[in-house]
């Protein structure tokens, strides 16, 4: 993705960034006891393993107006992300009822098991639902607490709170859309695209984009082009998900095959399938949503869906989003290193496996 990039190298960065951060939270924690250090141990956890896509577009939005004045703290700045992303995936899988991430159980799956294998008093799921809010919480202000003392200026640092701030309102509002959609059980195309835009298209790549060139210290109408690239390529980038959550190979996800269907999501790709399909393949599809299914089922809703062209339809979107995120980056006036290296992410983003 350019000579100027090194990938693993960045994402080894913001994992030690992560890591002291946490032992210094850990520190903290010590009065409180050996409860307290599980909760922090299965923190470390949540941000082991990932993709860091989040802190990726922070660091090249910086670089997109401006070298940093310091390197290190700037990482730390784009790590706070990834507390943030932490957060809203332990806070996510409960609330979807996940069973896993990454290959490993859930947060709240990994605290019921503990409870019930310690035989302690209580409902074991009550506790792992308890542990998981909790933690969630505490990474949310954990996230918070590293921008704010990343070690950029103030005046820098200030702004970019303020994107900070909007982007925990959009990602938290989106997911009680997604909530109230499923509890519904409909959601059309167009209700399913808001939730997609502000769940996960702002929060993955729009706003860490604006944050990073908030510490640049942007102007607005550097932030608006940057909205130009970020917010299709983000939206493009939550369409490749959510076929992953269908079609995605369950070696390759961590998650279960079809785990979207077994969770009930009311995705775009869901919408399509609902309004294309034959009224008798559309029912089964839609009375099978949010219930247990066996591997031959998951492949029998897979075919409905392929079937009816909303797969393929997809697909048809994902390329056309990017091609219209691309040519809003060529035109960007931004640093001609970084809009290389947004191009190479733009192309891992949206044609991913996992």
């Amino acid at each position: 993705m350019g000579a100027t990039w090194d990938q693993d190298g960045f994402r080894t960065r913001v994992q030690g960034a992560l890591d002291a951060f946490l032992d210094e939270q850990a520190e903290r924690m010590v009065p409180l006891g050996v409860d307290a250090a599980r909760l922090v141990a299965e923190a470390r956890t949540s941000v082991a393993g990932g993709k860091m896509f989040r802190a990726s577009f922070c660091w090249w939005g910086h670089h997109a107006v401006a070298p940093p004045v310091d390197e290190d703290a700037l990482v730390r700045a784009c790590a706070s992300l990834e507390l943030l992303h932490a957060s809203a995936l332990v806070h996510d899988d409960f609330v979807d009822a996940s069973d896993s991430r990454r290959g490993r159980p859930s947060t709240h799956r990994t605290f019921e098991r503990e409870h019930r294998g310690a035989s302690w008093r209580g409902d074991p799921e009550q506790y792992g639902a308890s542990a998981a809010i909790l933690l969630g919480d505490l990474l949310l202000s954990w996230a918070d607490q590293l921008l704010r003392r990343c070690g950029l200026p103030p005046d820098l640092v200030s702004p970019a709170l303020d994107v900070f701030d909007l982007c925990r309102t959009e990602v938290i509002g989106g997911q009680f859309l997604d909530v109230s959609a499923q509890a519904r059980g409909h959601a059309d195309v167009d209700t399913a695209m808001t939730v997609l835009r502000y769940k996960s298209a702002k929060y993955s790549i729009e706003r860490p984009l604006h944050l990073g060139a908030a510490l640049a210290g942007a102007t607005s109408q550097t932030l608006a082009e940057l909205s130009a690239f970020g917010l299709p390529l983000g939206e493009a980038f939550q369409l490749r998900d959510d076929l992953l959550g269908v079609f995605g190979d369950p070696a390759t996800t961590g998650k279960p095959a079809g785990d979207d269907l077994v969770e009930g999501k009311r995705t775009v790709l869901v919408a399509l399938t609902l309004d294309a399909a034959p009224a008798s393949d559309a029912a089964l599809l839609d009375r099978s949503l949010g219930t247990s299914l066996s591997a031959d089922a998951v492949e029998r809703l897979r075919g409905v869906i392929d079937a009816s062209g909303a797969h393929a339809q997809v697909e048809a979107v994902i390329d056309q989003l990017t091609d219209v995120a691309l040519t809003a980056l060529e035109r960007a006036s931004i640093d001609d290193g970084a809009r290389d290296v947004l191009r190479g992410l733009a192309s891992a983003v949206t044609q991913r496996v996992v």
